[in-house]
């Protein structure tokens, strides 16, 4: 009986689902053709961690997992591990936990949208953008960290809210935020803000326990940051960032043993804090333009289909008309959403490459809200019932078919057009090649032998010779085995 009931009630929330999981899942393996060195060193590191306890570097269950001059995050390597362990290191056990990330980001969206709205309609239809939402579509069927990231953040905001009314629950808030502070670089600048305003809206509150809620919650996060300021501070974890970052006061320096340092200068030539900021802005803002969101979107042909929008273009409309419900109306938990869209571009805006859809991904959260209550704007404004009704089936009828063109496209040409950027070649190359020299031009090279050879990590240990350490820091091997990896093979 008690199925029964949710069936009835989420019936169109179980069904989006169905069809998330659908059209993520088919040929997960084959499109992309291969794996990029991101999902190379994840699954690699996944399948190490879980066969010795330790990274490839032969760090015991870190936190940080070093990788090509910068360091991997653990939620979404260990969740990797636990599917490695039950179907072998393949393309389908690095990328289903994305599916799976994505279908709980999914699910919260419902929850989010139904809490500040009340209105299940709006509900249904946030997920449903989501679902067809062009943005996410990539990133949830391949190997990204970031989809652990955006489930976390989004289960960390619910479990706030929630907690501004049963403060207990405020913890689970807490500890979630945290977890996305793990699980992707960009919510280690959008956490922490987010966690401010939480803690600076119970601050109001009337709620008993308040302070020692607050008191609770900061200590908890000071403790979290621990590692992250030793990997800054002692280590080389401001290595990669220091290569695209705006911020001209903060560099990684080595000492004559190599050992990283970081360092704060103000004099580094050629660099001006006022032309960075003007760049910062303008970054930012370029996340909300007509040609990114609804014409060229990303460059980076590994985050979205070439040429193709982040947004499909029949939200437009209804983004404009749900950003003016949004200022009008008085649901008591819509600056939650406000709140998104102000953070979702920062941590794109300080690095040289923006507009970019991997580190501002959490405006498809506000994205998704925004439009659903824009046609739930349009719908109410018709006064007959019948013509309201069609004026839905019709919108949603739009939305399908703009995204079975955009999913069609995807499924016929897309490994076609990206072959290279997913680094096919080295797929090729370790199919035949059991030994001898090969060219690092795509990139390191000896991931994909570890990857696709599927190498006992000790072997690899014991066999390894690595470059010098002012090269790209440190993480990239020279050889293994009977492998060598040169810029030039002779």
């Amino acid at each position: 009986m008690i199925f029964k009931n949710f069936l009835k009630n989420n019936i169109y929330l179980i069904l989006i689902s169905l069809f998330l999981l659908i059209t993520r899942i088919y040929k997960i393996d084959t499109i992309p053709s291969s794996v990029y060195w991101d999902e190379a060193s994840i699954g690699y590191n996944a399948y190490s961690v879980i066969t010795t306890g330790s990274d490839e570097w032969g760090s015991f269950l870190p936190l940080h997992f070093r990788a090509f001059g910068e360091f991997k995050l653990p939620v979404y390597i260990y969740s990797v591990a636990t599917l490695v362990k039950l179907i072998g290191l393949n393309e389908f056990a690095v990328r289903l936990p994305a599916v799976l990330y994505g279908l709980g980001s999914l699910v919260l969206i419902y929850l989010l949208a139904y809490k500040i709205t009340k209105n299940k309609l709006v509900s249904n239809l946030a997920s449903f953008i989501f679902a067809v939402m062009p943005w996410f579509f990539i990133f949830s069927r391949t190997g990204y960290e970031v989809t652990a990231g955006l489930f976390f953040y989004l289960a960390g905001v619910y479990f706030l809210i929630l907690g501004l009314e049963i403060n207990k629950l405020f913890l689970f808030g807490v500890i979630s935020l945290l977890a996305s502070l793990y699980s992707y670089t960009s919510f280690r600048i959008v956490a922490p803000l987010t966690l401010f305003a939480f803690l600076f809206e119970l601050l109001r509150n009337k709620s008993k326990y308040k302070f020692i809620v607050i008191i609770i919650s900061v200590a908890i996060f000071i403790v979290s940051l621990i590692p992250v300021v030793k990997l800054f501070v002692y280590d080389a974890g401001f290595g990669r960032a220091q290569t695209f970052a705006l911020i001209p006061g903060f560099q990684q320096v080595y000492d004559l043993q190599g050992k990283p340092h970081f360092q704060v200068t103000f004099n580094r030539e050629g660099i001006s804090w006022t032309k960075n900021i003007y760049q910062m802005a303008s970054n930012y803002f370029s996340h909300f333009s007509y040609d990114f969101l609804f014409v060229n979107g990303d460059s980076n042909s590994r985050s979205q289909v070439p040429n193709s929008e982040q947004l499909l273009l029949v939200s437009f409309p209804f983004l404009v008309l749900g950003f003016f419900n949004l200022l009008k109306s008085k649901y008591k938990y819509s600056w939650v959403i406000f709140l998104t869209f102000l953070l979702a571009p920062i941590p794109a805006a300080i690095t040289k490459e923006s507009p970019h859809a991997l580190r501002a991904v959490l405006l498809v959260f506000s994205f998704s809200i925004t439009t659903a209550l824009g046609i739930v704007y349009a719908k109410e404004r018709i006064k007959n019932l019948k013509y309201q009704n069609l004026f839905l089936m019709a919108t949603i009828f739009v939305f399908v078919i703009s995204f079975s063109r955009y999913y069609l496209n995807f499924l016929n040409n897309y490994n076609n057009q990206i072959k290279n950027d997913w680094q096919y070649e080295y797929k090729e190359i370790f199919k035949v090649q059991n030994s001898g020299c090969i060219e690092d031009k795509y990139g390191q090279p000896y991931i994909f032998g570890l990857y696709y050879k599927k190498v006992d990590p000790k072997y690899f240990l014991e066999t390894r010779e690595l470059n010098d350490v002012s090269d790209w820091g440190f993480s990239t091997v020279k050889s293994f085995g009977e492998y060598k990896f040169l810029k030039k093979c002779e």
